[in-house]
Formats: C-alpha cells, structure tokens, sequence
C-alpha cells in the first residue's frame, strides 16, 4: 500500500501541481508556526520569534522547490516546461514548422515504406506453427556440369530414400508444380497448381478448414482424382459455398472430387489454385536422374540445421556409393523455408534500405540546419539564461523538446505518405511473392516509424544546441538581434551542412544514375533474338487427353497450321521454354567424348521446338539447316546446337553431321543438322553464353506444355482473339491465358533491376528536393 500511495502522490505532483504545493505550503507554515512557539516560550519576542523561524526553514517558493526535487518530479517538470515552451515557439514560427516537419515527413515516410517490405519479406516469420523450423531441402548439383549453380531441385528416388534414412527430421514431403486445365464450367481455364505428398500437411502443420486433407490411399495410382481448393480460388469460383466441398470438377479432362478448402493464410506453395495427390507409380519412384521436385522437412525438436545438414551429407555421400551413375557428386543443403522467398529480394532491398537511409541523413541535415540558422537568433536570450542559471544540460533540452516535436510530427504525417508508397511497391513486388507475404504497416513498422522519429529528432538537435552552448557569453550578450549577427556565429557549421547534403545528394543520384545506366545497357544487349513484334501463347494440353505423342504433335501443328494462315502473321513456332523463364538442363554425350556416369555428363540447355521457331524469334541459323516438317519420328533424329556448345566441344571441327546423346531421350543419339546463334536464356545480364541443344517436338515423347511464338507485321496483342479463336477451333476445351508480347517477357526479366532504379530514381530526387530546400532556407 505505500508504494501505491508514493506513486499516487508522485503522479499528482505532476499533474496536480497547484493542489500539492498548497499542501507543501500549509506544512510549511505549520512547522514555522511549532518553531516559532519554541523561540517565545525559551523569551524570544512572539515577533522575532516568528521572524527566525522563517529565516531557518528559508522562502516558501525555495523549500516548493527542494521539495520537487526530492520526490524526483523536477526532471519530468522541466520535460513538460520544455515541451510547453517548444510547442510555443513552433507556433510562432508556423513557415519554419511547416517546412521542417515536410522535410522529415519525406525522410521519416520513405525510410518507412523500405521497412514494411523489409520487415513482410526478410524479417518476419512464415505464419505457421513453429516456422523456423521448416526447412527447404536442395539437391547440391556437380559444380563440373553446373558450374555457378548451388541448389537444384530433387528426383523422386533420392526424395524416398531421404525420407527413409534421416533421423533429424519429423516429416519430409514432396511438391510438384504443374499448370491444371479446367473445363466443363464455361470458358476453359489453365491454373497452377500442385501435386503434394500426403506429409505436406504434417510438415507445415495445416489442414483444410472444410473437409479433409489427402490420406495414404490418395497417393495410389487410380485413387489421385482428388483435390483441395486454395481459399481464393474456392471464393471466385464457388463464391464460398460450403458445399462445394463434395463436387466434382473436370480438370485436364478428367472428373476429379474436391475433398477440402485450405485457409485464407495458406498459400504455399507460390501462389498455386489447387492441389492434388502426388501418386507416384513404381516406374516414377525409381527415377533418380531426373530432377523435378520441391522438398520441405521439419525439424525434430531440439534438432538444428548444422546437425540435420552433417546428416543429409552423410546420406548423400551413402547414396552417391550405391549410384554412382545417378548420384556420384550430387549433394543436399537444408536451408530455412523462408529463404525460398527471402533470398531472390534480400540483396535489392538491402540496397534501398541504405539508400533510403541517405535520404533520411539528409532530412536530418537540413532541419540541424534550419534550427540552427533559427536558433543562432536567440543567442542573446539563451546568454541570458545561462547567466542567470541555466545549465548546458537545460539549453540542450529546450533545443532538443522543438526538435522532438517537429519530428513527432513529421512522423504522424509520414505514415500517410509510407501508405501510399508501400502500395506502389507492392504492385511491382505481387508477381514474386506468395499471399501470406502481406506487406503493411503493422505494429512493428509503427514502432519503427516512432524509433526513427525520435531518433532523428535527437540528431537534428545536437549540432544546434551544441552550438549554442558553445558561444561566448560576452559576446552573445553584446550582439544585437539583427540578422547579420546571428548569421556570422554558425557559418562553419552551416558550411558543414550544406557540404554533407549536396554530397549525399550526389551518392543518391550516381547510384540512381549507374542503374538508369545499367538498365539501357541491358536493353541494349543483344539477346540473341529479336523480341519485337512477337506474340507468346502458353499452352497447356491434359496429359489424359493427348497421352500419345502422334496426339500431341498433331494438336500444336494443327493451331501453328491455322495460325501462320492468319492475316499479319509473318512466320510462327513453338518452344516448350521460353528464353528467362527457365527450362530443362539435361546431361548429354557428345561425339569424341568418353563414356561417363550420367552424373559425370555435362549438363546443357534441352530446348524443344517446332519448325517455324527460329524465323519467328529471329536466331540466326549459323551453319546447316533448321529442322522441317520431314523431321519426323520415323526418320534418323535430329538436333540444332548453339555456337557455344559446337565451339565446347568441337571447337576446331565443324559439328554438322556429329551425333549427341540426350541421355533422358529414348531411341538412337540425334545428329547434328544445323548450328544457330547463341542466345540469352538466363538473363541479359548474363555474359557467359549457355551451351544449348533444340531438339524436334516429335522427337519427344511427352511435350505437354509449349509456347506458341508469332511474329507479326502487325501490332502483336491486335491478334490475340483471333489466335484463341483458331486454338478453340482444333480444341474448344483448350485455355488460352497468360498471352504476352516478347518484349513484356524481356521487360518482367529486368523487374528487379527496375525496382531499384525506380525506387533509387524517386529516392535521388527527393534527395535534391530536399537538399535545395535546405540550402535555399538557410541562405533565405
């Protein structure tokens, strides 16, 4: 009770000033009054009895005082003096407020906006149970056939044996992305979806919300024809109707049962629709050469990375003894799930984080700059002040209180504008990120926003107060208030000011600049084909549907047949991968080349094509000849090889008429007929050029998934109904989504780049807005 006494009378000593100090007073009185009665009963006259009680206990007003200072309230009431005091002097200057708290708005808001997508991708933890626990599992691939790449996804024969021989790991699950084709519900639709062992669920520790998820006997073939909808594709499609669970819905062509919706918060993996059983057949299980799959694990508790790291090399190591012609080389890393999304954006946004934060250091100048040039004018009051009293630590704190003000302020309104900067970033960022990523200003980005704000408060108020204090008493005390006068004490610090923002100003705007640059310079890269005037249709047919590859080459020949017949269609082919957006890289053997395990094979870009390709997207044919139509399954298989992979491996030699062996491609090796030109397929900023193989569709037996290329003398999105009419005519269930011009590939290639330059452009010019702005104030 007396501890909540003490602080019920400390509180009302701040807040209820005038109330304890007439309580101070009465007790004052009152012990001067019993002294006084001492002093007249040992003979002193009642008078001057009462005249040396005042004396020994001192003035009313100072015994107010110590007694303040006893109960620790004097520090908080000289706060609040201060803070009052500041809060006046803004308002009598309302064009130096409003100037300086813009000016901190801009640096404050920026700083914010980078922190929020910061904070949603680098920092905060995936939304599930125990997420740091869930681990992404890569293969590691031989740096001989994949020089430069460090991770690589995993076949399903390596994925059974490390579910069975690990001991660090609860559960381990398997993931394949594949686009699903859905019809018998008005106009066809391609989505993305996945195929999920049945431990995803465990491994992620989620289930549907209505109905159930996949059990053991989903995962046998014959049995896989169920799914599980995604949250928003469950809203579009049957406007969050619990009874869709129970329905059935025709998907590549065949009926497949929905058995559950997934939450809201779900999303993983990427931004998939539905999902389905991954129903391996026993062939499939044996794969091992092939590398297709996603793999998480969860950790057991108490079990580390490192230590489930020491044993999956362990395993890898076991598994390269026993196949050494699949495995020999190929190793595993266990990295966090939340690296899958992290790690692509962490160097970009770290990089703008540091820019912002010159813009901020900027801000923070030109208000020290500003006080300074308005605090110089009361030299002569802040002299007076000291001299009759006031410490160092007290000028510091009334310079500080406005500078804490302004930033306060500045702060409140940079949360408006870091809402509107944060939507714009978002809209460049939505297309790489999956939905649980949610990018706003939650409770941590505030209480960053009020970090920063008191923090650039203090340091736009040192230099000022420090300087005030500094001053020569004297001095202060003669010099008039004229402008002149005030303006000649901080000159060198003004100086210093200027300098730091006009050089800050410039790093923001080389960097801005070097980007600008970087960005024409890969535009003008020549990519090994021409973009311009070319149209790119993504096709996806149902692997029940066209099972057989005479189906499935009649299906694409058959829309390439009636789409070179269209009107402005200069020429148009089809590749199963279009150039950035990834693609198979396969092991080979090449005439004059020993005999290796596949593990040993050099590995090249596989690319599948139709005749028409190459006039379509402009690659030059070097040597030979291009595939045609006579090109068929019953004829010696052919290829076309890039100049980089004849100058690999025959690099005195012509290749036409050599053979290469696609060690995935049944049949006899394929001989060479023709030599292109090499072309970017990673991105343009890549300079070593990719040793690549074109291979004839009907070559292939399964090609599921091509990209039409048309080149048109007119402009390319004009044709896009006329394209989906002649595709619906050879197929009226086949969906056409996802239709691009090439130079919008090659445009969402430089996203990242973009986003950068982008935000350093904004950056660098708010800089030099804020930078003139300063300079003019103080020179004003």
């Amino acid at each position: 009770m007396r501890i909540l006494d003490s602080l019920r009378f400390r509180l009302a000593a701040i807040f209820r000033r005038s109330r304890v100090n007439a309580e101070i007073g009465e007790e004052l009185r009152s012990h001067i009054a019993i002294h006084a009665d001492e002093l007249e009963r040992s003979g002193v006259p009642r008078a001057e009895a009462e005249r040396q009680a005042r004396i020994e206990f001192g003035g009313e007003a100072r015994f107010k005082e110590e007694c303040h200072e006893a109960l620790g309230h004097h520090f908080i009431e000289t706060l609040l003096q201060d803070g009052r005091f500041g809060l006046r002097m803004l308002r009598k200057n309302p064009g130096f407020t409003a100037v300086a708290v813009l000016t901190l708005a801009l640096g404050i808001g920026a700083n914010t906006a980078i922190f929020s997508v910061v904070n949603a991708i680098l920092l905060r933890p995936l939304t599930y149970p125990e997420a740091g626990r869930i681990m992404i599992v890569w293969h590691t691939p031989p740096q001989k056939s994949f020089p430069g790449v460090k991770t690589f996804t995993v076949s399903p024969a390596n994925y059974l044996d490390w579910r069975r021989q690990n001991h660090v790991f609860e559960d381990m699950a398997a993931i394949g992305l594949r686009p699903f084709n859905l019809t018998g519900n008005g106009e066809p639709e391609s989505v993305l979806g996945a195929r999920l062992s049945t431990d995803f669920f465990s491994v992620l520790r989620v289930a549907p919300k209505i109905g159930r998820p996949f059990s053991e006997e989903d995962e046998q073939p014959g049995h896989d024809n169920v799914v599980i909808l995604t949250d928003a594709f469950w809203r579009s499609h049957f406007d969050a109707n619990p009874d869709a669970v129970g329905k059935t819905i025709r998907v590549d062509g065949e009926p497949y049962s929905i058995i559950g919706v997934m939450p809201a918060e779900f999303s993983f993996p990427l931004q998939v629709q539905l999902v389905s059983p991954l129903a391996w057949t026993d062939q499939e299980r044996a794969v091992r050469g092939n590398h297709n799959y996603i793999v998480i694990a969860r950790l057991r508790s108490g079990v580390s990375q490192r230590q489930a790291q020491a044993e999956m090399d362990t395993i890898s190591s076991r598994l390269a003894e026993q196949y050494p012609v699949d495995d020999a080389g190929w190793g595993a890393a266990v990295m966090p799930l939340h690296s899958l999304i992290a790690d692509p954006l962490r160097s970009a946004l770290l990089v703008l984080l540091c820019g912002v934060a010159f813009v901020l250091l900027i801000a923070c100048t030109n208000v020290a700059n500003l006080t300074l040039a308005k605090a110089l004018g009361r030299r002569k009051e802040i002299a007076v002040r000291t001299v009759l009293g006031a410490s160092r630590s007290r000028v510091i704190r009334q310079v500080l209180s406005e500078t804490l003000l302004l930033s306060l302020a500045g702060g409140a309104l940079a949360l408006l504008l870091a809402h509107f900067l944060v939507d714009a970033i978002v809209a460049f960022l939505a297309p790489q990120l999956p939905l649980y990523v949610k990018i706003g200003l939650d409770r941590w980005v505030l209480a960053f926003a009020l970090i920063i704000s008191v923090l650039t408060g203090i340091l736009a108020g040192l230099a000022p107060s420090w300087q005030l204090t500094r001053s020569n008493l004297n001095d202060s005390l003669k010099q008039g208030l004229d402008r002149t006068g005030s303006d000649s004490a901080g000159g060198r610090a003004r100086g210093v000011f200027v300098v730091a923002e006009v050089a800050l100003s410039l790093v923001l705007l080389v960097g801005a600049g070097l980007m600008i640059r970087t960005i024409d310079s890969l535009r003008r890269v020549n990519p090994g084909f021409d973009p311009h005037n070319v149209l790119t249709v993504p096709l996806a047919i149902s692997y029940q549907k066209y099972h057989s590859t005479e189906q499935q080459t009649a299906f694409f020949e058959n829309v390439l047949a009636g789409v070179r017949a269209l009107p402005g269609v200069d020429s148009a082919g089809a590749v199963d991968s279009l150039p950035f957006q990834g693609g198979s890289m396969q092991p080979i053997i090449a005439d004059g080349q020993p005999i290796v395990p596949m593990a040993d094979q050099p590995e090249v870009a596989v690319r599948v094509i139709t005749p028409g390709y190459l006039q379509a997207m402009h690659i030059r044919l070097v040597e030979g000849r291009d595939i045609t139509e006579t090109d068929t399954t019953s004829s010696q298989p052919v290829i076309l090889v890039s100049r980089a992979f004849a100058k690999r491996f025959w690099p005195h030699d012509s290749p036409i008429g050599k053979h290469v062996t696609l060690t995935f491609a049944s049949g006899p090796s394929s001989e060479i007929v023709g030599v292109v030109g090499d072309v970017k397929i990673d991105g343009l900023d890549v300079i070593q050029p990719i040793d690549m193989v074109y291979a004839a569709m009907n070559r292939n037996e399964r090609v599921f998934r091509m990209f039409l290329t048309v080149r048109t003398a007119v402009f390319p999105t004009s044709l896009i109904p006329a394209v989906t009419d002649v595709v619906h005519r050879v197929d009226s269930e086949e969906p056409v989504a996802g239709v691009a011009t090439m130079d919008a590939v090659v445009d969402q290639s430089l996203g990242k780049q973009q986003l950068s330059m982008t935000l350093l452009g904004i950056f660098a010019g708010l800089a030099l807005l804020l930078a003139a702005i300063g300079i003019y104030g103080v020179q004003a």
